[in-house]
């Protein structure tokens, strides 16, 4: 069989006919709703380590610091490698599970590893509400981060394989709407389980098995992705999975054919993706791999999210009343997804990473202004309420700004970039540098708060300056593109065009 499927066309081309069918939204909203796992996780975490009754038990020497809050440096009240560890576990249990994903989502395909990491992180949640020493919060954290792993490997790849091309930014962002659901929901339950005094944080950690029981009912009721079932044989499912999909008047057979022979062409080198991801014809895609990642975590968001109600302790307000300020923070940034939901393939890519990082730049220099101005560079300050609701206000900016950007874009673009034959390998990597990340930020971040101070929020806004002026010189608009014929927008780039134009002049002549 010849090369052509890797043939570049003159532009995008058309998308089968697909309609939007119910059966296409009922299904990607049953696999977006994936994102509920990692997003209760984030919004726990921060609420459980700061209430009293969780510090008491695990955490003395800090809720100690707490109590005598005012005598000693501000920024350090919180600065514990132990803490922080039990929130940074699950990302380096994620990271391990994200490394081999690929392969697993392969052998038994996508629709399988989300019930299977659904599976993982209900047990991991069981284990940390009944835990009785650090040792058990920190096991159970790594299974919830083997689930999450998982999910998050596949769950993106899946939304975008199953969505029709004019609906994939919209369906892919679900993702990150349902992961916002679960950080809300995640500050609320925060909130009130922290009048239960003595186990209430209990029952927050407990609860994340109701999200895992969401996604493991819901994977059974989802048809696997077209791609996988083709990758795995089964041809007249991947049929059947399309005509459910796409709508009596899609062209079946087209996309079917497109979607066989990108396969076929992956299946002649899937054991070396990871080999073919880092020779110089695939360098747009290894770069946008770890770039986005990287980026992602480099907003400072990730930190915001975990630490908010640390932070709006630091900054004054008292145990509910910071927690109240994480469900506002959640609320915004649920608001603001839904904005980009509606957006994203109306305006693009490009425009929503420039508006979000410009927002995102403001917000960051001003919470560093205040913070320096009121607390002080030794942290011995005391900050008036105007200017703790100041610092809360611009939170929450950041996280708009966030929320219609990088947000939903980076399980988006990830998922759609990369030609079939690395596409496991590329987001395989993906998830494992946004992991990682997540694990040395998470790891670090109370530490660099206690050591930069109010200087740390000037550090994450020079990161955002460097990544939006990347993204306005190096990445391309995909609203639209199926996937099959992603490889024209690259070949059309400036600077990437010639990375793979070579690639396509190599298999012409190999054809």
């Amino acid at each position: 069989m010849g090369m052509e499927g890797f043939a570049v066309p003159s532009g995008p081309t058309a998308d089968y006919g697909a309609s939007l069918t119910f059966s296409v939204i009922l299904t990607c909203v049953m696999a977006a709703s994936g994102g509920l796992i990692f997003g209760y996780d984030v919004g726990i975490s921060g609420g459980v380590s700061s209430m009293e009754s969780f510090l008491r038990q695990f955490y003395p020497g800090v809720l100690k610091k707490m109590i005598e809050k005012g005598t000693s440096n501000e920024y350090c009240v919180y600065d514990s490698q132990s803490l922080t560890a039990f929130t940074s576990s699950l990302y380096i249990a994620g990271l391990f599970a994200s490394l081999v994903a690929g392969k697993v989502t392969k052998a038994i395909g996508r629709q399988a590893v989300m019930l299977l990491g659904g599976a993982m992180f209900f047990a991991g949640a069981a284990l940390n509400a009944g835990a009785v020493d650090i040792a058990m919060l920190i096991i159970g954290r790594m299974l919830l981060g083997f689930g999450s792993g998982f999910t998050n490997q596949a769950t993106p790849v899946y939304l975008a394989e199953i969505a029709p091309p004019r609906w994939r930014g919209a369906f892919t962002s679900g993702f990150q709407f349902f992961l916002s659901v679960g950080v809300l929901i995640a500050n609320l339950t925060n909130y009130g389980t922290n009048h239960i005094k003595r186990w209430g944080w209990r029952l927050s950690l407990g609860l994340a098995a109701a999200p895992a029981t969401v996604i493991v009912i819901g994977a059974f009721f989802l048809t696997d992705s077209p791609s996988s079932l083709v990758v795995r044989g089964k041809l007249d499912a991947a049929r059947a999975a399309l005509r459910r999909v796409r709508g009596p008047d899609a062209d079946i057979d087209a996309e079917l054919k497109d979607v066989i022979r990108s396969v076929e062409e992956s299946k002649k080198n899937e054991e070396e993706a990871y080999r073919r991801i880092i020779r110089r014809e695939y360098r747009p895609h290894l770069v946008m791999a770890i770039a986005v990642a990287l980026f992602f975590q480099l907003t400072g968001v990730i930190v915001l999210a975990f630490f908010s109600p640390l932070l709006f302790r630091t900054v004054g307000f008292g145990s509910d009343a910071a927690l109240i300020g994480a469900v506002i923070l959640g609320a915004v940034n649920l608001g603001s997804i839904s904005v980009s939901t509606f957006t994203i393939d109306r305006l693009g890519r490009r425009p929503l990473f420039m508006i979000g990082g410009l927002v995102m730049i403001v917000c960051q220099v001003a919470i560093a202004w205040i913070m320096g101005a009121q607390i002080g560079h030794n942290g011995e300050g005391t900050m008036p309420h105007g200017y703790s609701v100041a610092v809360l206000l611009l939170v929450c900016g950041h996280s708009a700004g966030f929320g219609v950007s990088w947000g939903p874009l980076n399980w988006l673009i990830p998922a759609e970039i990369f030609p079939v034959e690395i596409r496991s390998a590329g987001n395989g990597i993906t998830s494992a540098v946004g992991l990682g990340c997540t694990f040395i930020q998470t790891q670090t971040f109370l530490a660099m708060l206690c050591a930069f101070k109010y200087a740390t929020f000037a550090y994450y806004a020079g990161w955002i300056v460097i990544m939006t002026t990347f993204i306005a010189l190096f990445m391309p608009e995909t609203k639209g593109v199926p996937l099959e014929s992603m490889n024209a927008v690259w070949a059309q780039h400036w600077y990437w065009g010639r990375f793979v134009r070579e690639r396509n002049q190599v298999i012409d002549e190999s054809a």
